[in-house]
């Protein structure tokens, strides 16, 4: 296996090549597109050497196993409930970055993935350590998806074809620009891709794609030739805001400059090891305490962790470490919480808080 693994990382460092396709969405009036891609908004720090961080990954066993092994406290979600609920403000954690999210008589579901590896392959790739809370044929029926970027634990192309295929007719899915082409690939059709700041009513919710700092990429040949982004599902009686994947930036004070008032961000905490290879692209607790607190959110919940085993770090320290960024910060727990999988949480309308 070993030997495997070793071939692979060296025939796709040698086909790793610049790509040279059109930006078809270059704007020289937008310092995000490029001729040949997209950037972040803000200088950041070049992350180190992707290659040489998977083969001392490899070559050291990593990420261990939390001693006593991994018992994490899962819920069993109120189906009945879930599906009939049409007034109450709620979000269920599923698993990863997957959220259920009830508004508005809207169920809005973020980042599906319910599939057994986080990979191209069905052989080979991170495996998911516990199932979905809600297996995808247990949802109620989904209204609009959600896709924050192209990473294989983000955008799961057999959760996307099962919703797709939902009874009662697909849902909407929204995108950054460059994915609804990928989407009707795989005979998606009801995609519409936005820009940064761009924004999609539905019913009474407003969706705004907001900038981020990550990267996409699902070959070697693909670099940033789609957006990525944050989402805020934005309604009279709650603004909640769905970060995705992210490093540190102050893109999150000009979120909070144009959208003041979030109630709730999910917010990462996970797949930050090693700092030196993932700090620009993967917040790690105490970053995500400080993009808490430039989005001036009233509450934010952590996700991005006990999952998938994608970095150095052991699946179950990230609450541990959150725990400790909010000591540091002065933080209160109730206002940066981490759920148990399957959880819900309601929140009453801002009319009666």
């Amino acid at each position: 296996m070993r030997a495997f693994a070793a071939v692979l990382l060296i025939l796709l460092t040698m086909t790793r090549a610049a790509d040279t396709r059109a930006n078809p969405y270059y704007d020289p009036a937008k310092p995000h597109t490029t001729p040949d891609g997209f950037r972040n908004n803000y200088p950041h720090e070049r992350p180190g050497n992707f290659w040489k961080w998977r083969w001392e990954k490899f070559w050291a066993g990593l990420p261990k196993e939390p001693e006593g092994g991994y018992h994490p406290e899962v819920l069993k979600p109120n189906l009945a409930w879930l599906r009939t609920n049409r007034g109450a403000t709620s979000l269920t954690w599923i698993g990863h970055v997957t959220f259920l999210y009830q508004v508005g008589g809207l169920n809005v579901l973020t980042d599906p993935q319910f599939s057994e590896r986080a990979s191209p392959f069905g052989f080979f790739g991170p495996t998911r350590r516990l199932p979905p809370a809600i297996a995808l044929w247990e949802l109620p029926h989904i209204d609009v998806v959600v896709i924050s970027h192209n990473h294989y634990d983000h955008l799961d192309r057999a959760s996307v074809i099962g919703l797709n295929a939902q009874p009662g007719g697909a849902p909407l899915f929204l995108v950054p620009l460059g994915l609804k082409a990928w989407l009707a690939a795989e005979g998606i059709t009801h995609a519409e891709e936005l820009d940064w700041w761009q924004q999609r009513a539905v019913g009474g919710v407003t969706l705004v794609l907001l900038p981020v700092q990550h990267w996409s990429a699902r070959t070697p040949f693909d670099f940033n030739q789609t957006l990525w982004g944050g989402w805020l599902v934005d309604h009279p009686d709650f603004r909640f805001f769905f970060a995705g994947d992210t490093g540190y930036s102050a893109d999150f004070r000009d979120i909070a400059a144009m959208f003041p008032g979030i109630d709730l961000a999910a917010i990462p905490i996970g797949s930050y090891e090693p700092r030196w290879f993932m700090k620009p692209v993967h917040a790690d607790p105490d970053d995500a305490v400080r993009i808490h607190r430039d989005l001036q959110a009233r509450q934010s919940v952590g996700m991005h962790w006990g999952t998938f085993d994608l970095t150095d770090e052991t699946i179950d320290e990230p609450p541990q470490r959150l725990a400790e960024a909010l000591a540091r910060a002065d933080v209160s727990p109730q206002r940066f919480f981490v759920m148990k999988f399957g959880e819900t949480r309601r929140w009453a309308p801002r009319t009666q808080r």
